[in-house]
């Protein structure tokens, strides 16, 4: 705090630089740049002026220079006189790299959120109970109606709609002609009819050669 001529207090601030950037970017600069060292000499002479250490890094695939100064009020010192400026017979622009934080320089593992999901999983999480499974829904209704059924009758499970079919359950018969279970009893008095033969179809003669 500083006091003025007035007696009040009049408040400075003080600048910090550090987390500024310290490297400027030339880009589409000409490409006679890349390949006449005379030109490359005039161009870092520019900068120099503003840092004698002043680095840079050419890439010629983007034409663009990367000028690297020692601190950020250099850096910003040479955009302020020099961008815009003409080199070479071309306009010549600066902009500030921007500095990457990638943080941690080892790989840190995950956080341990929900790793219980993995499989095979270590261990259940703290307070983890296995859910019950729920009882099977028997229609005691269906099956008392199903049963009462004879051969040929049937039961319909959905009335039709105008927009959705209707559900019939049909009594399928045995071969003896009775729904019924088998009865020990049947086996005496009625003997079971003997299956149907299946007549295979016979096969063509096999001819050897086709006349035309």
């Amino acid at each position: 705090m500083q006091k003025s001529e007035n007696g009040g207090e009049e408040a400075t601030v003080d600048v910090q630089f550090t987390e500024l950037p310290n490297a400027l970017i030339a880009c589409k600069v000409t490409e006679d740049l890349f390949n006449d060292n005379s030109l490359k000499a005039s161009f870092e002479a520019l900068f120099r002026s503003f840092d004698p250490e002043v680095q840079f890094q050419y890439f010629k695939s983007f034409r663009r220079v990367r000028i690297s100064f020692g601190d950020a009020l250099a850096a910003a010192e040479a955009r302020l006189r020099l961008h815009k400026t003409d080199f070479n017979g071309k306009e010549m622009r600066l902009y500030f790299a921007q500095s990457v934080h990638i943080g941690s320089p080892r790989l840190e593992p995950p956080k341990p959120d929900k790793q219980f999901l993995i499989s095979p999983p270590a261990s259940p999480p703290v307070g983890w109970e296995q859910s019950q499974d729920a009882m099977p829904v028997i229609n005691y209704d269906l099956l008392c109606a199903i049963s009462k059924l004879g051969p040929g009758d049937k039961y319909e499970l959905h009335t039709a709609t105008p927009t959705t079919p209707s559900v019939v359950v049909h009594v399928c018969e045995d071969e003896r002609g009775d729904s019924s279970g088998p009865d020990d009893s049947d086996h005496d008095d009625k003997p079971r009819p003997p299956r149907p033969k299946i007549i295979q179809t016979r096969r063509p003669d096999y001819a050897g050669g086709v006349k035309q």
